[in-house]
């Protein structure tokens, strides 16, 4: 086991968090005077800054303790939070397995952190033996993997994180934005075995609530003590932390939506094959497909005027395009869109 406690900032593990007005009081049928609120209306009270009916319930859902659990503003908030907690600006590094999801290097930039940036094979997993030096790097406190990755749809090799977990000698995430729609266990099942772990999870995707603005982050309890300790004091609003637990509270619709993405991305897959400009449709364990068509740029062009809205990824892999699976009727709105460029 890693000693977590070395490897957090100086002045994070200094710091005196800021103590809200909710948190030093709770309670209920009391006269609350003491946080400068307006009186009236029905959103003017300071929401939970703990989330503690959420984390309880989601604890409940994951087998995981209350204390492992931590909520952000989306997982980006997570993200950004990992490197203020574990990185000191202009002197440490992190390393990502590209391509992948693009915060990752929008929050080292942020936070002056240097981003190494390490190419996946072309069947889109880590190139271990290349890998294998970054591990023992002491200037390299972070790993991030993508899995199911974005924007390739694969997850990566169980037995490959396994390893990193095992002999990187910093924090490892894990961001599982997509694992809902993945045949892969989670990794937040082998919290007990690596303490360096961080597994990020959201109600982005399978749950619906990309408005919301609602992300996990699972770990022991030392690592989500500081996510508690420098985080916003109010980070999800009252209204989201609700949309949250009414989605918790229609689990039953929560699994028959997942399981109609995934049936349409198995057809999708099958029906884009048959288009004349499609030379590859990638293996997806997402709620998306990646595919390699003849002009990426051209393509999308026509979609869009098409009113069709897909993600050009060709700048991150040579003339691909990503797409969501949508409702039946939104995939066969693309589909004919697409059999018409194919006979312009």
């Amino acid at each position: 086991m890693i000693d977590i406690e070395k490897l957090i900032r100086p002045n994070i593990k200094n710091l005196k968090a800021y103590s809200s007005a909710r948190e030093e009081f709770i309670g209920n049928n009391v006269v609350f005077l003491d946080a400068n609120e307006n009186p009236f209306g029905e959103h003017n009270r300071y929401p939970d800054p703990y989330q503690k009916k959420i984390k309880q319930a989601i604890a409940k859902l994951k087998k995981r303790p209350v204390e492992t659990v931590f909520l952000g503003n989306g997982s980006d908030e997570a993200i950004d939070l990992v490197f203020r907690i574990f990185c000191e600006p202009k002197q440490h590094k992190a390393l990502q397995f590209s391509p992948t999801y693009g915060m990752y290097e929008v929050a080292a930039a942020i936070n002056d952190i240097e981003l190494v940036s390490m190419d996946l094979t072309a069947d889109f997993q880590i190139n271990m033996k290349k890998a294998k030096p970054f591990f023992k790097d002491e200037s390299i406190k972070l790993l991030f993997i993508c899995s199911p990755n974005n924007p390739t749809g694969n997850s990566i090799s169980k037995k490959d994180i396994n390893f990193i977990l095992q002999n990187f000698n910093g924090v490892v995430i894990i961001d599982e934005a997509y694992s809902d729609f993945s045949s892969q266990r989670s990794f937040i099942e082998e919290m007990e075995n690596y303490n360096n772990l961080i597994v990020l999870q959201t109600f982005s995707k399978a749950w619906g609530l990309a408005g919301a603005r609602v992300g996990m982050a699972f770990s022991n309890a030392t690592i989500i003590h500081y996510f508690n300790k420098i985080k916003s004091p109010y980070n999800i609003s009252l209204l989201n932390q609700n949309a949250v637990l009414d989605k918790l509270n229609q689990y039953e619709l929560f699994q028959i939506q997942k399981d109609a993405i995934i049936e349409e991305r198995k057809k999708m897959a099958k029906a884009l094959l048959s288009i004349s400009f499609v030379k590859k449709v990638y293996p997806s364990e997402a709620n998306f497909l990646l595919i390699e068509v003849t002009n990426a740029d051209t393509i999308y062009q026509r979609l869009m005027a098409a009113k069709v809205i897909v993600r050009n990824r060709t700048n991150a892999i040579k003339n691909c395009i990503r797409i969501t699976i949508g409702t039946k009727e939104e995939n066969q709105q693309l589909l004919t869109a697409l059999k018409t460029i194919t006979n312009d």
